[in-house]
């Protein structure tokens, strides 16, 4: 079954700073901040919520269809899409743009700042769901803030199930426009945090916002994810991973363990725990797509923690 992955592809520089910000950042001096951070260790990696879900439902055996916008520059990403047999004819190249990039610094004590560079996501409403062909299934996920609206007009109105992920951009969006894409929605999946914004833009309660969807996910990193569902509130806990090295692109893989268990008929217990085992596999390596586990070692993972197979 085919499941369109709309959302943003994007370069992820990441430089770690061999000290603590808090030694260069002086409060008394905020107003008149110039610093630079000497950062030896450097690497890119390959990223986005389209391709890091893409990935992981590839992963699954899932048949992922990414629909993303991007720059002159995406020539690395395309051959590495073409390379992982992922479909990309509708990945638009927009002439005269880069393509997204994060550039995230890190000090010793893991704290971050990041600037991020939209570029082509901006243009990705000039995508439509309509030019994809056989969907069944389909994710709303962080991209240009009319993209995002525009596909989840354009799945509702195909008739096509989707989840509304709005993630980190969802403050782009205010309470009315938030509660009329829930409305279009099948799915929603947000962290706590953003679970708490969600709430106070819409001034509702998560039980509220959970009776507009077949079912509402909320995530919390470590402490496991709460599914809300038919009035009922079901716990997946978290799977212990083999080591914790590195978060980005956890929720990603999350949600493709989601879509995948939606696609697949699985009942909301067996979704979340399959959710949960990604981003537990995810987490023990660095970057968001460089694990590599196969079907059977994913099917392992699932079965140490939950005492059966998800498949």
């Amino acid at each position: 079954m085919t499941t369109l992955i709309c959302g943003s592809i994007a370069f992820d520089s990441i430089m770690v700073f061999q000290d603590r910000f808090r030694n260069h950042i002086l409060p008394e001096q905020l107003h008149i901040l110039n610093v630079s951070f000497f950062v030896p260790e450097m690497r890119r990696e390959f990223g986005g919520c389209a391709g890091n879900i893409a990935y992981n439902l590839k992963l699954l055996g899932g048949e992922p269809l990414i629909m993303a916008t991007v720059g002159d520059d995406a020539a690395p990403y395309l051959d590495r899409l073409d390379a992982l047999g992922l479909p990309r004819r509708h990945v638009t190249q927009i002439p005269g743009t880069f393509t997204a990039q994060a550039f995230i610094t890190t000090d010793l004590d893991d704290n971050q700042i990041t600037a991020f560079h939209p570029g082509a996501m901006v243009h990705s409403h000039l995508n439509t769901v309509s030019q994809a062909a056989d969907v069944r299934l389909g994710i709303v996920s962080p991209d240009g803030r009319d993209g995002m609206l525009e596909h989840c007009r354009q799945f509702a109105d195909a008739k096509i199930p989707f989840v509304f992920d709005p993630g980190q951009g969802l403050p782009m969006f205010n309470g009315d426009e938030l509660l009329a894409c829930l409305k279009l929605a099948a799915y929603c999946t947000v962290n706590d945090y953003e679970a708490r914004l969600l709430c106070e833009r819409t001034g509702r309660s998560i039980e509220s916002l959970a009776d507009e969807v077949e079912a509402l996910i909320v995530t919390r990193g470590g402490e496991g994810s709460t599914i809300h569902t038919a009035g009922r509130k079901i716990e997946i806990p978290c799977v212990t991973p083999v080591s914790v090295e590195d978060p980005t692109g956890c929720g990603d893989a999350y949600r493709a363990g989601l879509l995948y268990g939606i696609g697949q008929g699985m009942d909301w217990e067996q979704c979340g725990r399959l959710a949960s085992a990604m981003g537990a596999i995810k987490i023990a390596s660095r970057g968001g797509q460089n694990h590599t586990p196969s079907r059977d070692e994913i099917a392992e993972t699932y079965l140490k923690a939950f005492g059966s197979t998800p498949w």
